[in-house]
């Protein structure tokens, strides 16, 4: 029988990529989603602290096994902002990239990474995995491609020449900075179920 895992996310993009990789890569658990009504402030100044907040929380909260993972853009010429800072750099997705593309006006570096820290804590609040992936791109002038969520529109990847939103999910899962993380922690996963029997 799977065993229950609670994904500390309301975001509906991260639940779908995390359910579809769990469903194929992780029979022996059962995502399920945070109920709405918590809530965590994500005080950490790396996304691995604020990854091990929202996971610690929710477990402590419901006394089960949650996952979380907190992500985002790092532009080399804004010095690394939004960073942390992503998913509140704007009220919503158009927002956020209609920001970025103000700030990034007439700069010629375009460079920027994608990261993605990932937590697995148990029901008493232990750190069973910590994992992370890190993807470069660049910073597009206008929006590319109707897929994915955030600032993919905006975020080039020129080894395939596809934004993020122009990839189907498999290769951005194949490409992108979770599913280099969620491919790290299938390793976790994999010898923690030995270990839980």
């Amino acid at each position: 029988m799977p065993r229950s895992l609670i994904l500390a996310s309301s975001s509906l993009g991260k639940w779908r990529e995390f359910n579809a990789f769990f469903q194929a890569h992780a029979p022996a658990w059962e995502l399920r989603r945070m109920p709405p009504e918590i809530e965590v402030e994500e005080t950490g100044t790396t996304f691995a602290e604020n990854a091990l907040l929202k996971a610690k929380a929710v477990a402590e909260a419901l006394r089960e096994w949650a996952i979380a993972d907190d992500s985002g853009l790092a532009v080399e010429a804004l010095g690394g902002a939004p960073g942390i800072h992503s998913a509140r750099y704007a009220p919503d997705d158009a927002a956020r990239i209609e920001r970025l593309l103000r700030e990034m006006a007439g700069i010629p570096n375009r460079r920027a990474t994608f990261h993605c820290a990932i937590a697995l804590v148990d029901p008493q609040g232990g750190v069973r995995a910590l994992v992370e992936g890190v993807c470069p791109g660049e910073i597009l002038t206008q929006p590319r491609g109707k897929g994915g969520f955030g600032y993919d529109p905006l975020f080039w990847v020129p080894e395939v020449e596809l934004t993020f939103a122009e990839m189907s999910p498999a290769q951005k899962e194949a490409i992108g900075h979770r599913g280099q993380a969620l491919r790290a922690l299938k390793e976790q996963l994999l010898a923690l179920e030995g270990s839980l029997g």
